[in-house]
């Protein structure tokens, strides 16, 4: 039931188009869908073009091509030049495998704005580890070839317990390959670094220090390049906006068409998802039931209700609420004040002890799953139980 007292919201600024599932990374801490692999339809070139033109005329402004990875997708070029045309912003989010200096060249002749290129981690052995592939020499030829193509050089690393005592390595990495902007996000932890959670999450000591290996780099490099931190939600017990707020301002449309106001909301029950190729943006966007069952803040109920942050932060996250709580209208668990906090204190304290007393028995206790088809045919969407989830890696 849509709530009546919610505002109408303003156009989605911000669309993304997720144009696969595919990836030749099987990344433990990926936040496609667990079971991915059940998801085998995407949207024909035409769809994909239709979206973004409805999107543009509702005024939408930056779009963001990802997956899976999306230059997998042969109209890649295709969809770029048509959204240039249209006046779009575009963004491609990117592990660098297939950017070849002939596909770059292409792809900036189609009219793209800047690349984002992931790294897992600044040394070999642990980059080719966490995404079970070996890409890190490859992921070096591409960052010359995005310097070379003239556009800004954004590096993303996701950080987390395995790669987060490396923070100074990997900023200086980004430092000496001429990145303008670095993105160090910290893991959220749903899809599969919900699944792997026991062995991603930093303890509080390691969080303290990379802050402020971070804050030291911003001091010296100035605005020769800009770090961007994303700070965990785990250890500050305090709910961060689901982007920017449910259906205030993103849109994000999966591979087969489903549009979703964040990239996990399919795992939410009872709420229905239109599908782009049955339903006009316009109409899913404004006027359907999973738009707008958590918009605004009239869905609440206590503590939120009467929380005197519930237009800070709009109640925090609702799949990390489903996944923790088993109820996605709960208040989000990492927030102090949520009745279910004490789970997330407990998950914390859990990788504390793991941290200081790990061994090939405990690692072997909570084994990482990676991201694969065999793997996601095997997983539920919205395990409540990161433990339970393991599987053989």
């Amino acid at each position: 039931m849509t709530p009546t007292t919610s505002p109408r919201p303003g156009p989605p600024l911000w669309l993304l188009a997720e144009l696969t599932y595919r990836c030749p990374l099987h990344c433990v801490f990926c936040y496609n869908p667990v079971d991915y692999a059940r998801q085998e339809d995407e949207l024909s070139t035409e769809h994909w073009l239709r979206v973004l033109r409805e999107g543009r005329e509702m005024g939408a402004v930056q779009l963001g091509l990802s997956g899976g990875e999306p230059l997998l997708r042969d109209d890649l070029e295709v969809i770029v030049a048509e959204a240039r045309r249209l006046g779009f912003y575009t963004n491609l989010l990117t592990s660098g495998v297939g950017l070849t200096a002939a596909r770059a060249k292409a792809l900036k002749e189609a009219g793209l704005d800047h690349v984002q290129l992931s790294f897992q981690d600044s040394t070999r052995e642990m980059n080719d580890f966490l995404s079970h592939t070996k890409t890190f020499e490859l992921k070096n030829k591409v960052a010359k070839i995005i310097k070379d193509q003239g556009w800004p050089m954004v590096m993303n690393v996701v950080i987390h317990r395995m790669n987060i005592d490396h923070m100074d390595r990997i900023i200086g990495m980004a430092h000496e390959m001429g990145a303008e902007y670095l993105e160090l996000a910290n893991t959220q932890y749903y899809s599969w670094a919900y699944v792997n959670r026991e062995q991603l999450l930093p303890t509080h000591a390691q969080l303290k220090k990379s802050e402020a290996i971070t804050d030291a780099w911003r001091a010296k490099l100035g605005q020769k390049m800009r770090i961007f931190y994303v700070a965990p939600d785990y250890h500050e017990g305090k709910a961060k906006k689901c982007v920017n707020g449910w259906g205030s301002m993103f849109l994000t449309v999966a591979p087969d068409g489903v549009a979703l106001p964040c990239h996990t909301a399919r795992m939410l029950p009872g709420l229905e998802f239109p599908n782009v190729q049955a339903v006009p943006l316009k109409e899913i966007w404004y006027d359907s039931e999973g738009f707008n069952r958590y918009r605004g803040t009239a869905w609440m109920k206590e503590p939120c209700a009467s929380c005197e942050f519930k237009e800070e932060d709009l109640g925090g996250c609702r799949c990390q609420a489903y996944m923790i709580a088993q109820d996605a209208a709960a208040a989000d668990p990492v927030c102090r004040f949520s009745p279910e906090h004490g789970l997330v204190q407990e998950a914390v304290q859990r990788a504390e002890a793991l941290a200081a007393t790990e061994t090939p028995q405990s690692i072997k206790e909570y084994p990482l799953v990676f991201r694969d088809p065999v793997n996601s045919r095997r997983l539920s969407p919205a395990k409540t139980d990161p433990k339970a989830a393991k599987l053989p890696a």
